[in-house]
């Protein structure tokens, strides 16, 4: 069992870390700008840069609030929001990373997520002022005490507030929730813990480059891009995430250029490399990435196989993919596999996966087989397979639980919602409170973790559990005219009954009409039956860009289902 509260310097406290590099003047965040210059424009803050500028947002912040008041992080994604986050900790506030409203189709989560922690200051760019303030007229959120710009603040001296290992260090707002915004509170402590289990895990040091164009609001972007960097005293180089689902091939140049890259994203963008490694991409050398950690969705044995063959000839190793779990809860990173090793896929019996049953392995061609990749084992801390309080052996399917130092101290302001999750109770275990019940689902084999998936998502027929992820790989399979990765599958219940829906988007290719809907419905409605032994009691086509997805690209099935029970989806 991992100490709870190991022993740690002050400066492995990531704001204590840059501070300590205030005279370095070598390059620490380089960010590429795609929206003027197609090849690309760099604009690079050294160490020196970065503190100085950090302390300039401090001092100014302490002048029209207080430490431990939060500061909203609503800057586009460059480096003012670098420095707006540095700013937030030095001034020993409570850093609230969310995003300018004209980058994101997410009003919704933006409004609510500000309406919960009500934040005393905005920070922002000159460029996204006039966003923000139409945001205030438009929404009902309260009004900050003071909309601040960080490229446009003098360079003051401050003196960085001394801050308790245990004080919050930010508020990560949890993506996908169907209840109540849920800000996670990332103690100084948690977020010094995980980055540096990040760095046990993937050998991270002063070498590495951190790459990559993931979102600075998500959990998976800001620690690996901007506290993992400070922490290790590694570069950053990052773009946006809009400049990657334009030209993919991009993110592969990026960490091309670099030595020792360190890199991740959710497995959909491995989908979108790989077509991309189709390109002109002369002269590509991948041989100097470490590694490229794939997780914050399920992970796919299909993807992960077509990005090592399309990457294969450019020197991409196959032991450099790296398949992960993690939560905001936990600050990021749960369990990775071993380095050295090769991603490993296992097929099991999709029908003996539900909570409490005993796995087992089946070939890869039975009707049954569900194949899963294994995201290896928990790094620096303690993490069981439960079912009704209690550990489970290897091979048989539970919720996942966590004890360790980078677990989240609790929601904000949301007592009883925190002791829901933050206060497993662990029957003839060691110890036995305190644990994170994370909501997923998985199984130990071999001494390895699979995710079987989300246990709010099952859908239970007759008894039997079937996971809505399988049903939707067998419906997207079932007919050309069905986008890939942009459907929902879940449960209702009729005539007393519970039955899986199928809300799906065509494809932008086909012209719909009535022979092809009916044809797509009832391909859909078959593959289904001879796959899983079940009836859909719906089937819903719909355009392009109608399934909602969470801020970081999940698939929202809880959101699909109001809608669909409202009458929305035609």
């Amino acid at each position: 069992m991992p100490d709870q509260h190991p022993a740690f310097s002050r400066l492995e406290l990531v704001s204590a870390s840059l501070a300590a590099r205030a005279g370095d003047n070598g390059p620490a965040f380089t960010f590429i700008d795609y929206l003027d210059a197609p090849e690309g424009t760099e604009h690079t803050l050294s160490w020196a840069e970065l503190d100085r500028r950090a302390r300039a947002v401090a001092a100014r912040l302490t002048e029209v609030s207080a430490p431990g008041e939060r500061v909203a992080l609503l800057c586009p994604q460059n480096l003012d929001y670098v420095t707006g986050f540095f700013g937030a900790l030095y001034a020993g506030m409570v850093a609230v990373p969310l995003f300018a409203p004209e980058v994101s189709s997410h009003a919704a989560r933006l409004v609510g997520a500000l309406a919960d922690c009500d934040p005393e200051v905005w920070l922002t760019s000159e460029s996204a002022t006039p966003g923000l303030r139409e945001l205030l007229d438009r929404h009902p959120v309260p009004r900050p005490k003071q909309l601040l710009a960080v490229d446009s603040l003098p360079e003051q001296d401050f003196e960085p507030v001394r801050v308790s290992a245990e004080q919050p260090a930010y508020l990560q707002y949890t993506s996908g929730s169907t209840r109540k915004p849920a800000g996670a509170v990332i103690t100084h402590r948690a977020l010094a813990a995980n980055v540096r289990q990040v760095r046990a895990a993937f050998g991270v040091d002063e070498n590495s480059t951190c790459a990559g164009w993931l979102p600075l609001f998500h959990d998976m972007g800001l620690v690996n891009l901007v506290a993992l960097p400070a922490g290790a005293g590694c570069r950053s180089v990052f773009t946006t995430p809009f400049a990657f689902i334009r030209k993919p091939a991009r993110w592969l140049r990026m960490i091309s250029a670099y030595p020792g890259v360190i890199t991740a994203a959710p497995n959909f963008a491995f989908d979108y490399a790989a077509r991309s490694a189709g390109e002109d991409l002369a002269g590509l050398d991948l041989s100097r990435v470490e590694v490229m950690i794939n997780g914050s969705e399920p992970i796919r044995p299909e993807t992960v196989d077509a990005f090592l063959a399309a990457t294969g000839p450019l020197g991409f190793r196959a032991t450099a993919h790296r398949p992960s779990y993690g939560l905001a809860e936990a600050t990021v990173l749960v369990s990775t596999t071993v380095t050295g090793e090769v991603p490993k896929t296992t097929t099991f019996d999709r029908t003996r996966l539900g909570p409490g049953e005993r796995t087992a392995v089946v070939p890869g061609d039975d009707d049954r087989a569900a194949p899963l990749v294994s995201v290896g084992h928990a790094v620096g801390q303690a993490l069981r397979i439960v079912v009704d309080g209690r550990e489970v052996p290897d091979g048989v399917v539970g919720e996942i639980w966590l004890h360790g130092p980078n677990l989240a101290a609790g929601y904000w302001r949301q007592a009883d919602r925190s002791a829901e999750a933050f206060d497993g109770y662990l029957i003839e275990g060691a110890p036995a409170a305190g644990w994170l019940r994370t909501g997923d689902l998985g199984v130990r084999h071999d001494g390895e973790l699979y995710i079987t998936g989300r246990l709010k998502d099952l859908i239970i027929v007759d008894g039997t559990n079937h996971y809505p992820q399988d049903i939707e790989v067998t419906v997207q399979q079932a007919h050309p005219a069905i986008r890939r990765d942009r459907l929902a599958a879940f449960a209702v219940e009729r005539d007393g009954h519970e039955g899986p829906v199928v809300v799906a988007e065509h494809t932008t290719r086909v012209k719909l009409d009535d022979e092809l809907r009916g044809d797509v419905g009832r391909q859909a409605r078959a593959a289904v039956s001879r796959r899983h032994d079940l009836r859909l009691l719906d089937f819903v086509l719909v355009p392009p860009g109608t399934v909602t997805r969470t801020s970081s690209g999940k698939i929202a099935r809880a959101a699909m289902r109001r809608r669909y029970l409202a009458g929305e989806l035609g």
